[in-house]
């Protein structure tokens, strides 16, 4: 407790009397000072008045469990008791068969105890929503176990609208009970996304790429099937969502990401995602329409952002920092297989990202920071990267490389770079693979406007603009695309008012967002 002020006293001495007068409870008095002895009587001055006592601090709230579940829809499992408190556990239904909003109820959390599914696979050819989950925001959910994992299938949406005050959190039980660390991963499963968007890559043998005949299963999964016809799906909306330490290993050599939208189509809205400390990929994408904004991507062990199987579209503002010595890729771009070139081909405009290359080159990673293959067509703009010990970009098979523009084989031509900075090696900027030469990539590369491999960042906090990033002229996206905000700037962030990641986010010791965002290791508690 602190002292407010000495002890103030008045002796007032008689042969027979002494009366001290000192000040409220909070004071201290230490010997040899706070008396004042009068030797010859005065008269008796009038009172100080008493300062007002410090208050006590008031510890840090905590939780108390709900006397029940929301509803008889969830299995109360009892309660489950961390640093922030104790939870009534509410455990979802292994698949909800109707509408339904989840609601933040003081004192519940709630959690999957395998496989969630939202609705029933309605099929490629289906149309329409069948049932829609909506999940309020402040909602908390974490896996039970760690074969835990979140699906909604065909036909059906999740409405997951958090605010940057209150996100929606998906994560493990150890994130509950306080035993994850910045090193954890692999808690649970991740979350799914599944449309009826055209992929590539079909299930069935001689099934045509692109129709209502080719689907895929989910990898890791079974019955989690992806895949049709309709460029403009809705699996819904996940907006200020957190998804911490996913990534558990399904079956062999299998394992989910983060976030894995399959097969989703451009109705389905992305935006303001953070995924932190997956174990596989961060935000891996297989096929569809989808697009995304405003992702933040923290300690993925394999690639921060991965898309496969004739994925279009669009993605803007893109924060990707990973931990030191893991990880791969911060982009690893389809694979080479005997189905390069089949159409739908990829086709994904990237503008405005962010990436901190700090994983290292072990065996059986990719050894770069950008891996382009699989026929891809790719554009980037607005970028920086800071790769200071592997390479920035490698591009595979001469497919890739192709400088050819032909619509009657979807292909749109070589890669794009418009206003990218890299810091790369000095020498070992580019890495030619598979029919492709060194030279072929930085040629490829230096083809762009505004581009650089021996940028020398500025940045702050990591990954905020300072001034060498700020003199990069930028290129306006917007003339593209619509979906894209017209930015002044290269990277993810402006400079240090530009917020947009505050608040919604979580911090570690790597990637810190601010004040107004907690930990990452904790929960919030409001």
């Amino acid at each position: 407790m602190m002292l407010n002020a000495r002890v103030r006293s008045v002796l007032m001495a008689t042969a027979a009397a002494l009366v001290v007068t000192a000040c409220g409870a909070d004071d201290i008095a230490s010997p040899g000072e706070g008396v004042i002895v009068i030797p010859a009587p005065a008269p008796a001055p009038a009172p100080a008045p008493a300062p007002s006592p410090t208050p006590t601090p008031t510890p840090p709230a905590t939780v108390t469990p709900a006397a029940g579940c929301p509803s008889a829809l969830f299995t109360d499992r009892g309660t489950i008791s961390g640093p922030t408190g104790t939870y009534r556990n509410c455990e979802f239904p292994s698949r909800f068969t109707a509408n339904t909003q989840i609601s933040r109820s003081p004192g519940v959390i709630y959690s999957l105890g395998g496989r969630v599914d939202v609705g029933t696979d309605q099929g490629a050819a289906s149309t329409g929503n069948n049932v829609t989950l909506t999940i309020d925001p402040g909602v908390v959910i974490f896996g039970a176990t760690g074969v835990s994992f979140f699906v909604v299938t065909r036909g059906n949406r999740i409405d997951a609208v958090g605010t940057p005050t209150q996100p929606i959190i998906f994560t493990g039980r150890q994130n509950v009970t306080g035993a994850a660390t910045d090193d954890t991963s692999q808690l649970w499963g991740g979350v799914v996304l599944l449309g009826r968007a055209p992929i590539t890559d079909c299930l069935a043998s001689g099934a045509a790429p692109g129709t209502v005949a080719c689907e895929r299963d989910t990898e890791g999964t079974s019955n989690a099937l992806y895949g049709g016809a309709q460029p403009g799906d809705n699996s819904g909306t996940m907006r200020f969502v957190q998804i911490r330490y996913s990534g558990f290993v399904l079956s062999a050599n299998s394992e989910l990401q983060g976030l894995t939208p399959s097969g989703t189509g451009s109705g389905t809205v992305i935006d303001h995602v953070h995924v932190h400390n997956s174990s596989d990929d961060g935000i891996e994408v297989f096929g569809g329409r989808g697009n995304m904004k405003h992702l933040v991507i923290t300690g993925a062990e394999d690639d921060s952002l991965d898309t496969d199987v004739g994925y279009k579209g669009f993605v803007q503002y893109v924060i990707g920092i990973q931990r030191a010595n893991v990880g791969d890729s911060m982009l690893e771009i389809d694979s080479d297989n005997a189905n390069d070139g089949q159409t739908p081909r990829q086709n994904v405009r990237l503008s405005n990202f962010t990436f901190i290359k700090n994983g290292d080159n072990r065996a059986g990673n990719n050894g770069v920071g950008i891996l382009l293959r699989g026929g891809a067509d790719y554009s980037f703009f607005n970028g920086i990267m800071l790769s200071p010990i592997l390479p920035c970009l490698a591009i595979s098979r001469p497919q890739t490389a192709s400088t050819t523009v032909d619509a009657s084989i979807d292909e749109a031509g070589a890669p794009v770079f418009r206003s990218v900075a890299f810091q790369c090696p000095s020498g070992n900027a580019f890495s030619g693979r598979n029919g492709v030469t060194n030279d072929q990539v930085a040629a490829l590369f230096n083809a762009g406007t505004n581009v650089s491999t021996n940028f020398s960042p500025t940045l702050t906090s990591i990954y905020i603009n300072g001034a060498n990033e700020t003199a990069v002229p930028a290129f306006n996206a917007n003339t593209i695309n619509s979906f894209f905000d017209t930015t002044t700037y290269i990277g993810a962030v402006r400079d240090a008012n530009d917020r947009w990641f505050a608040g919604w986010t979580c911090n570690s010791s790597f990637a810190n967002f601010g004040t107004t965002s907690g930990s990452c290791t904790s929960l919030p508690v409001t």
